[in-house]
Parts: C-alpha cells; structure tokens; sequence
C-alpha cells in the first residue's frame, strides 16, 4: 500500500541518518534512515535521500511535483552520495560493478517469478 502525502518541507542534503534499533516506522521527520515520506534521509518515499532504503514499513510516498521540486545541486549530491555507498557495498562484498551489473542482469530476468514465490511462501508461513 502506498498513501502519498504533502510535506510542505524543503530539503537541504543527502545524509544517511539514525538507525532506529528497535527499527520503528518513522514518517518525516529528516533525521531517520529507512523511514518513509521524509526528506534528505535514506529511505523510500520520500525526497532529497541519497538512495532507496527499506525499513519494512508501510511506504507514506511524498509527491512526484515535490520530489520533481528538489534542486539540481541536492540531486546532484544524492546521486553522488549513493553512487558512493553503492560502490563501498560493492567493495564489501567483494563483488566487482561488472559482476553487479551481471547479477542485475540475470536477476532482472526473474524478479516477478522470485516475488510471486516470496508472496506464497509468505501466505504459507
């Protein structure tokens, strides 16, 4: 389920954020990773965040004119910010942007199947 939703805030810059350790959901609030509906933090929903971070909460989606609204440079540093995280996972686990883009490939291929079977192995537990 996604329920879109106005913020009426501006964003500043790209940031990670807090991990909550009991991993609560947070909608806005600019200060949690993996909340919803926010600004500048990592998470889904929201704008300004450096890259898509799933807490497993219900997703509250901000508006595509204000996410469109986000100026150039934030956008820049987001893409900029991710870009790094990305290639620091990468690094972690040792896997090489070519054999990343070799698994996207192939995994891409079958998404909809392995979603369908996650969905019913899901309904079965």
């Amino acid at each position: 389920i996604t329920i879109e939703r106005e913020s009426g805030l501006d964003v500043s810059s790209p940031k990670h954020g807090k991990v909550d350790p009991d991993n609560m959901p947070h909608v806005g609030g600019n200060m949690w990773a993996g909340g919803t509906g926010g600004r500048d933090t990592a998470g889904l929903g929201g704008k300004g965040g450096p890259y898509r971070l799933d807490a497993g909460h219900r997703v509250y989606q901000v508006s595509q004119a204000e996410k469109d609204a986000v100026p150039e440079e934030v956008k820049r540093a987001a893409r900029e910010m991710g870009e790094k995280a990305f290639k620091q996972r990468l690094k972690e686990i040792q896997m090489s942007e070519y054999d990343a883009s070799t698994y996207e490939r192939f995994s891409g291929a079958v998404r909809r199947q392995v979603q369908s079977l996650r969905i019913i192995l899901d309904n079965l537990q």
